[in-house]
């Protein structure tokens, strides 16, 4: 199984930039699409599960057959992300975005769509259901950073205004 490059990047926090990077060269490590897609299902299973106490409607991806839940935090400026479901592929996928966008400033999320991973071949693998699960997982991560995102300030009252 291939590793994550991550290792090259201890004690250092990635950007989006070099996340999504890092994320393409494991990924484009692997050349037969089916063992990619089991590296990211297997991604899924090495996550804890949730506590049964979140697996509530409020953290319900709607939208997906499988039952799926995100479930954000936000703390000290940033977003995390945990997920689980009853779908090992749908956990697989949504594992993938939610490690990929936690621990990052919401402007920078909202600024990087999850698109790219379709140059890897991980979309093209799912079901129509499962692509827009995925599409719902990234609808649920985007409204939670744009809620955290700092409003921009008032335009100063010392400039003119003219109508």
């Amino acid at each position: 199984m291939v590793e994550s490059r991550a290792s090259n990047h201890i004690g250092k926090k990635m950007t989006l930039i070099e996340k999504k990077q890092n994320l393409l060269a494991t990924l484009s490590q692997i050349k037969d699409a089916q063992e990619r897609f089991a590296y990211v299902v297997e991604r899924g299973r090495r996550q804890p599960l949730l506590d049964a106490s979140l697996k509530t409607d409020e953290f319900r991806v709607e939208g997906c057959l499988a039952k799926l839940w995100i479930v954000p935090e936000f703390k000290g400026g940033k977003c995390y992300f945990r997920t689980d479901s009853d779908s090992a592929i749908m956990k697989g996928v949504s594992s993938v975005l939610c490690e990929f966008y936690s621990g990052q400033k919401p402007e920078e999320i909202v600024s990087i769509d999850p698109s790219f991973l379709g140059q890897v071949g991980i979309t093209q693998h799912l079901t129509q259901n499962r692509r827009n699960g995925l599409a719902r997982v990234w609808e649920k991560i985007r409204g939670f950073a744009q809620s955290h995102q700092k409003a921009e300030p008032p335009p100063s009252s010392s400039t003119p205004t003219y109508l």
